[in-house]
């Protein structure tokens, strides 16, 4: 749906940079809906995806009281570079519109929420309208030194921009997008976390990016850039590879379906060891066992738990 022409004059919203405030002050409240203030404010991305993911309805609607966390066009920028695209305009040609829909839907609240009411706790637990797996997907948010919110990539965002007023909602702008649960494979949900930049080029090296992007499911279980500054170097492809898949499982194994003290057969075809406890660990063939120090997060094709060693098969 193509937005219509901006006619109405856009009433002074008021910008602050942290939320904060007094409930008893909510945000101003601006003469046009959120497409309208969106254009105006320069969000050109946001809403050629919005557009192409048939979504201009919702943001047009009069009736809607939303909140709306908005990408800057840097921050599109950035998640189309981080994938391999030249810019945001060639991500969003490039991708189907339920993926876009679904990485839109991420950043909107069924409810209008202002600053003062962002910051009401010290930390709370917001529920988006996107839906993964028939349950609703969550986004973190934090309020201490301004408002920001972790993602289903374990990256986080930065409101920038809070209170930008519209008739039928509240706009926030952030400065990256967020990445829900599911629409990404387990590739590109790393591509988009600069903690495994290390782990990309790896698997890039290897040439193992075209299988683990593929039809899976996949459990991986990735190593950060500190676990790989000190793995041992100078392998060889074929051991680089043989590394890589010993982090590999063939099937999907979440969080809570860890078979736990069983030995479980890697992608490597040689076995791993996961370990109960607080964090958990893993053992593979050294003596220096690896936490596990998140879980679950959720690609389209599998799941990835970030570890902190970089696990050591036979060679």
């Amino acid at each position: 749906m193509k937005f219509g022409k901006y006619f109405f004059a856009l009433l002074s919203a008021t910008l602050i940079s942290a939320c904060g405030g007094d409930d008893d002050d909510p945000a101003p409240v601006a003469a046009s809906t959120i497409d309208k203030v969106a254009q105006e404010r320069g969000f050109n991305a946001l809403l050629a995806a919005a557009t192409k993911a048939e979504l201009g309805g919702t943001l047009s609607d009069a009736n809607a009281r939303l909140t709306v966390f908005a990408p800057t066009d840097a921050a599109f920028n950035s998640l189309a570079t981080s994938l391999g695209f030249s810019n945001a305009t060639a991500m969003v040609n490039a991708l189907p519109p339920a993926a876009l829909r679904n990485i839109l839907t991420y950043h909107v609240l069924p409810t209008r929420k202002p600053a003062s009411e962002l910051g009401a706790t010290a930390q709370s637990t917001q529920t988006t309208s996107y839906s993964f797996a028939g349950a609703p997907a969550t986004l973190r948010l934090e309020t201490q030194g301004g408002v920001r919110i972790t993602d289903a990539a374990l990256t986080t965002a930065t409101v920038t921009a809070a209170d930008v007023a519209a008739s039928n909602g509240v706009i926030h702008a952030v400065d990256k997008v967020l990445v829900p649960p599911g629409v990404l494979n387990v590739v590109q949900m790393a591509q988009v976390n600069p903690q495994f930049s290390s782990l990309v080029s790896a698997v890039v090296s290897a040439n193992l990016q075209g299988t683990l992007s593929g039809a899976g499911p996949f459990t991986v279980f990735a190593p950060t850039n500190a676990a790989f500054a000190a793995a041992p170097t100078g392998l060889t492809t074929p051991q680089l590879t043989t590394v890589l898949t010993y982090h590999v499982l063939g099937s999907q194994v979440l969080a809570a379906q860890i078979p736990f003290g069983t030995p479980v057969t890697t992608v490597a075809n040689q076995p791993i060891t996961i370990n109960a406890g607080t964090p958990p660990t893993i053992t593979d063939t050294t003596a220096t066992r690896a936490r596990i120090n998140a879980t679950d997060v959720r690609a389209s094709n599998g799941v990835i738990h970030v570890i902190d060693k970089v696990l050591i098969p036979a060679l």
